[in-house]
Parts: structure tokens; C-alpha cells; sequence
């Protein structure tokens, strides 16, 4: 695999506990850094990297980039992405694409205009649980589906104080851990029909306690229903994943070593598993009967592998940035769904 020469735009929590652990992971070079405090880092994780102050100084090295990492903050990408794609790179921005519709689409006509070069990610489709999950649905284990809940709850009474919890705007859950939920309900389940949501801002200035119902569209009008909850104070988390269907369910007790007493079930599996049975992502569940679901290959790692082929083959981009578009007017949808009480369709 051919290893690309990155820029990256911003080394914090994203920019260099994402990000950088990922490209070094897939064997790319971060050969640039947008950081005005990080310099050190830096140096110390990607010797010889040029470290420059803002993006139209990284810009003024287009021609040594193969691709450009945006990992700023959320309200940043706009003006971010956009000079990037006009300096002729590869552009993969976090998510949310942007804080808005309107402003998700001007990103994706921007992108058009330069030969579709921008991807956004969404790494939360490589996880094993959605791995897993999506491969019941192929295989038609659950039957038919009504019913998809997804939790991202945690315990956090002493809020961190970064801008993704004090920016009301940019930051908050909804646009944060919203924007991973929303993106894996309609990649299982479809397109959104309806949004009804309940936000609030309990510890923070920005929204930290967020559920969304959405209905998904279907022929016969028996659409799944989506619930999808986040939360920072959550005492007692729930099960991470349910998914209801009329021959079993499919149930994720926890999710990457966040507390949540449904883990009982996960640890009495492991250290009771005998050599040859696999590690489990889940469990599939009927009543009181419950079988592991095999771990499947595959995780983050993968992203930038298929970005490597995006930037060097030109096929298509590992999440075509149309769909944060379309989980942007979700989104938007819930926040007047909020404001108003009330369900909005979509």
C-alpha cells in the first residue's frame, strides 16, 4: 500500500489521538501540522514535520500533500475544507461535515467543483459492532427488523471543560456523538422520514443529554423506528446496542470499557470461553436463549486504507460526504423538534 503525505489540521484530542494514531497505523506519513501549541508533540510523534500556525501557511505546501486531515473544530471546517479543495488536495474532514444543512451542502458542492475530492469520517461504520450487525441483517438472522436503539452514554458529573462541551453552537452531543449515531441508523436502516428529539444542556453550555426517535422510510410504510440516546450523566448506562426483530435480537451489553452493568453478561462469556470459541461482538438473543456472535474482522484501522485507495485509484471515497448532508438535516430536524415539541418530517 502506497503511503501518502499528510497534513493535518489540529493535534488534540481528534488531530492526535485519532487521526495520527490511525495513519501511523495504515503506514501513512504525517508530514505536516497545523498547531500553534503542540509543536513539541509534534516532533517527538512525526520527527521532521514541518509545523505551521494556520491553514493558508499548510496551503502554502499543496504540492507536497497528497491529502489534507481537517480535525479542527466544528465550526471551523467550513472555511477549512474549502480552502483545501481550492488548493487542488484530498480532503477527509471529521465529522459532523458541518454545523449546519446549508453549510453541509455548500461543502458538497464544493467538492463537485473539484472532482469530488472530499470524504468525511465517519469511522464509526468500521466498528465491530456495526460490522457484526450489518452482517446479520445480510444474512436475514434477525427477520424483520422494527425497532434499532443505539446508546453512547457515559458518567461524567464533572464535565471536561474543552470547547466541544462550552461552544452552544458548534459543540454538544447532537453534533458530536449525534452525528456517529444518525449515520449508522440510516446506513442499516435507510433514509429518515421523521425526527422527534429531546436535547438538553444539563452539566454544560453545550447539549450533553440527547435522544432522537426517527422513523426510517419503507415501502409499506412500516419504516424501523430508530432510538438513539447520548448522555453525560448517565449513572447507569444502558445495553450500548438492541436491535428488535421478529426471529431474534441482537444485543451489544457495553461498548469500549465504558461502566454499564449489562457487562456481567460479556465478562462471564470470556473468562469461561474455551480455546477455539471466538471472542463475541454481542450477543443474539431469543428470550432466554443467547448465543455470542463471532467478532468479525476488520475496525478503524481500515479508514485510511480505503482512503489510500480513494486519493491513489480514484474510486469512489470511503463515505460520500452526500450523506452528512443528509444526517445534517436530520440533525437540524431535531433541533426544531426540540424547540417546538414536536415531530418534524423530513
Amino acid at each position: 500500500m502506497e503511503s501518502l503525505r499528510v497534513g493535518l489540521v489540529g493535534y488534540g484530542g481528534a488531530g492526535r489521538g485519532i487521526h495520527a494514531r490511525l495513519l501511523r497505523e495504515s503506514g501513512q506519513r504525517v508530514t505536516h501540522v497545523v498547531t500553534r501549541s503542540r509543536a513539541a508533540q509534534v516532533e517527538s510523534d512525526w520527527p521532521g514535520a514541518v509545523v505551521v500556525p494556520d491553514v493558508p501557511a499548510l496551503l502554502e505546501h499543496a504540492s507536497e500533500l497528497d491529502l489534507v486531515v481537517v480535525a479542527s473544530p466544528t465550526g471551523e471546517h467550513v472555511a477549512h475544507v474549502l480552502a483545501a479543495l481550492e488548493a487542488g488536495v484530498h480532503v477527509i474532514v471529521d465529522k459532523p461535515l458541518a454545523t449546519t444543512t446549508a453549510d453541509a451542502e455548500r461543502l458538497v458542492d464544493a467538492s463537485v467543483r473539484a472532482g469530488g475530492r472530499l470524504t468525511v469520517f465517519q469511522n464509526r461504520r468500521w466498528d465491530t459492532e456495526q460490522l457484526a450487525l450489518r452482517h446479520l441483517l445480510e444474512t436475514g438472522a434477525l427477520g424483520r427488523v422494527h425497532r434499532f436503539e443505539r446508546r453512547w452514554e457515559r458518567f461524567r458529573p464533572q464535565p471536561q471543560d474543552r470547547w466541544k462541551e462550552n461552544d452552544p453552537e458548534a459543540g454538544g452531543l447532537l453534533l458530536d456523538l449525534g452525528a456517529h449515531l444518525v449515520d449508522s441508523a440510516v446506513q442499516l436502516f435507510g433514509p429518515v422520514t421523521s425526527v422527534y428529539a429531546e436535547l438538553a444542556a444539563r452539566t454544560t453550555p453545550a447539549v450533553d443529554d440527547v435522544f432522537l426517535a426517527l422513523v426510517h422510510a419503507s415501502d409499506d410504510g412500516q419504516g424501523v423506528i430508530s432510538h438513539l440516546q447520548a448522555g453525560a450523566l448517565t449513572g447507569a448506562p444502558g445495553p450500548r446496542t438492541r436491535v428488535l426483530g421478529s426471529q431474534a435480537a441482537y444485543l451489544v451489553t457495553s461498548f469500549e470499557g465504558e461502566p454499564t452493568p449489562f457487562s456481567a453478561l460479556d465478562d462471564a462469556y470470556e473468562e469461561g470461553r474455551r480455546p477455539g470459541e471466538p471472542v463475541h461482538e454481542g450477543w443474539l438473543v431469543r428470550g432466554a436463549e443467547r448465543e455470542p456472535v463471532p467478532m468479525p474482522t476488520g475496525g478503524h484501522h481500515d479508514v485510511y486504507r480505503e482512503v489510500v485507495r480513494w486519493v491513489v485509484d480514484g474510486g469512489p471515497p470511503p463515505v460520500d460526504p452526500a450523506d452528512a448532508v443528509r444526517t445534517a438535516r436530520v440533525l437540524d430536524g431535531a433541533r426544531t423538534s426540540a424547540a417546538e415539541g414536536r415531530v418534524v418530517r423530513l
